[in-house]
């Protein structure tokens, strides 16, 4: 296009006439145009994806000043800062726990290992940048931040792939060349036929040729693609995805097979209990069993496994009003089980609940009698099946 201006207005000056200035401003106009186009579209399209990225820009409360507790950017740690780490928060940089007033936290690490279950740390572990506390508090001291955390390192491994030229770059390009070799053809054959052959006058034949280069380049292609695709990088950001490269777009639409993390990634990281799931193999009744699961819950201080049942039950508030809790045993890597000793207010019969991995409970139905029963054959047939559906 740039040559067909040329074209316009230098070549075509002759035979007495002004040069084709109305070409000229056209095919200008033209190229402004795409360029205003292509340029807004991706300028809104990176504004967009750097709103989404300040927007999970962490902040931390960090000692500084003879002690005094700051809230800053976590941009702005360094080595040997000492943070403060309450419930709900991400962290912000690797650290080291120094102190915990519950004696230990727990952390979600499924952005990191993909594991849906918190992770028990104590005074002395080491926790990981971009995880986020699930229960207790602590004070840790910073020991890396930024690239040379463990989550920066990943990051930085991705970072460090070549941005090669993309599939729909090397496309265009290739239409590009072709369109402009058959161009050089037409145009050699063109001068010679209207020159040679019918013997046109200099600007007629001249005219013919702004109209072959510009109808024959496809000028507006590249300028509709980026438009599509910036547009497309937009509305992915508004669905919290960062598109660096707009191009990537396209790359990824192509793609037939995704290998990718599924917990917190194609599934949402919250446990969930699906009741049509739930097997019964007592005189009880499904109310029974949420009910019974929910008094061997932690309350106060619920794990992920405990606040699902919770919140499945519905009724949690109503549980102190029901029962008078005796004693409750929470769970431990030990014992693998909760269990729960209380008081029913309306009958005043006191009872035992306890809830755990199938095989500790089981055997605590079973007791000393070393043969099994058909209750308990359907229940590790139904274990092995709900494993192999992926439930837990």
């Amino acid at each position: 296009m740039e040559i067909a201006a040329l074209v316009a207005i230098a070549v075509s000056n002759g035979e007495n006439k002004p040069p084709d200035w109305p070409d000229f401003l056209g095919i200008v106009l033209l190229l402004f145009l795409n360029a205003s186009i292509g340029y807004f579209e991706e300028h809104r399209a990176g504004n967009a994806v750097k709103a989404l990225m300040a927007s999970l820009a962490p902040e931390c409360r960090v000692k500084r000043n003879g002690g005094i507790w700051l809230t800053t950017p976590a941009t702005e740690l360094v080595p040997g800062d000492i943070i403060s780490i309450k419930l709900g928060n991400v962290i912000p940089a690797d650290a080291r726990i120094i102190s915990s007033p519950g004696g230990s936290i727990a952390l979600d690490q499924a952005a990191l290992t993909g594991e849906s279950l918190p992770v028990s740390k104590k005074p002395g572990d080491k926790i990981l940048s971009s995880t986020t506390c699930k229960q207790g508090e602590c004070e840790a001291i910073i020991i890396a931040t930024g690239i040379n955390t463990c989550f920066g390192r990943a990051a930085s491994i991705v970072g460090s792939a070549r941005d090669e030229v993309g599939h729909l770059q090397q496309i265009l390009a290739k239409i590009g060349n072709f369109c402009m070799i058959v161009i050089a053809v037409f145009l050699v054959a063109e001068i010679v036929v209207m020159y040679a052959v019918f013997h046109y006058r200099y600007r007629r034949g001249i005219d013919n040729i702004l109209v072959l280069l510009i109808g024959g380049l496809p000028i507006a292609m590249p300028t509709v693609l980026s438009v599509t695709m910036a547009i497309g990088a937009k509305q992915l950001s508004e669905k919290k995805a960062i598109v660096t490269r707009i191009t990537a777009i396209e790359e990824l639409a192509a793609v037939t097979i995704l290998c990718s993390d599924k917990t917190g990634t194609l599934t949402l990281n919250k446990l969930s209990i699906d009741k049509d799931s739930i097997e019964l193999y007592a005189d009880v009744t499904l109310d029974d069993v949420m009910r019974y699961a929910a008094y061997a819950s932690n309350q106060e201080h619920s794990d992920a496994i405990d606040t699902c049942v919770l919140e499945s039950f519905g009724h949690a508030d109503s549980i102190d009003r029901t029962i008078n809790i005796k004693s409750f045993i929470p769970f431990d890597p030990t014992n693998k089980r909760t269990q729960v000793t209380y008081e029913d207010k309306s009958t005043g019969l006191v009872h035992e609940v306890t809830k755990g991995m199938p095989e500790v409970v089981l055997g605590l139905c079973l007791g000393s009698q070393s043969e099994s029963s058909d209750k308990a054959d359907k229940m590790r047939s139904d274990v092995i099946k709900f494993a192999q559906r992926g439930f837990r």
